[in-house]
């Protein structure tokens, strides 16, 4: 299923549920957090298992072209999948956490807080991705990627194209905020939802942005549209398009939001 923005005109954003969507920006096809296995029980290097409980609306056959993944981590599989590694190998590009890059090899590259890197396009121009602070769990950074790892978000610009937010496994509005200093107004953030909890860890408190978070989330960053993924298809996520759908009209946003 495509979300079109019916007030923008903009790119269409294709969501296959968990968290992975696929884009074109500036002639280039991105993917985000590639997930195709079929339901079933996955385990986590942590010792957790996670487990799926919806297939993807689609397959790696129906994708086309992938020019680059943007991946907020690679530890969890619910983020990548042995699909998604499969994936992987035909993709030019990989972009993720530090500590990804060096797992995952010579087509992926790692981007720490702000880092940068270009990208030409079809045209000649060019494109800048730009990796963001993001924190999976409640906490300083220490403890949280002691406990669930390290993840990155990506913010994408371009002279002439509006700018471009993908989340990752966030689970903090300060951070946000910070990202919204140096990019807002966003016009199409696609952030990760659904509250995913655990109450192992962190005395139950999510670990990825609840739907109230996201609406707030809309705006701090003044986002023009908002595509909410990463909040079905897990039995860890604790709210979907219900709570969403709640959260957004309380915020008065719903004109801003897409759901599929």
């Amino acid at each position: 299923m495509s979300a079109t923005s019916p007030a923008t005109g903009q790119f269409p954003v294709r969501v296959f549920g968990g968290p992975t969507a696929l884009f074109e920006y500036g002639g280039l096809r991105f993917l985000t957090d590639p997930t195709f296995d079929a339901p079933g029980d996955y385990p986590t290097p942590g010792g957790a298992v996670l487990t799926k409980t919806a297939p993807a609306t689609g397959t790696p056959a129906d994708l086309g072209r992938v020019d680059v993944v943007l991946l907020s981590h690679d530890e969890h599989p619910d983020n990548l999948d042995h699909s998604g590694r499969a994936l992987l190998a035909g993709v030019p590009l990989t972009l993720t956490t530090p500590g990804g890059g060096r797992r995952l090899g010579e087509r992926a590259k790692g981007l720490a807080d702000w880092e940068s890197i270009e990208l030409e396009r079809p045209d000649g121009r060019t494109l800048t991705v730009t990796g963001v602070p993001a924190l999976h769990g409640p906490g300083p950074r220490e403890d949280v990627e002691a406990i669930t790892g390290e993840v990155v978000g990506f913010v994408l610009t371009a002279e002439d194209l509006p700018t471009v937010y993908v989340s990752g496994d966030n689970a903090q509005l300060a951070l946000v905020e910070e990202i919204a200093q140096r990019f807002a107004p966003v016009d199409t953030a696609i952030l990760f939802a659904g509250a995913p909890r655990f109450s192992a860890i962190y005395d139950g408190k999510p670990i990825v942005l609840t739907s109230a978070q996201a609406a707030e989330a809309t705006k701090i960053l003044d986002a023009h549209r908002v595509v909410p993924i990463h909040c079905d298809s897990w039995a860890h996520f604790t709210e979907g398009r219900d709570e969403l759908v709640a959260a957004f009209t309380a915020a008065g946003l719903m004109d801003r939001v897409e759901l599929n």
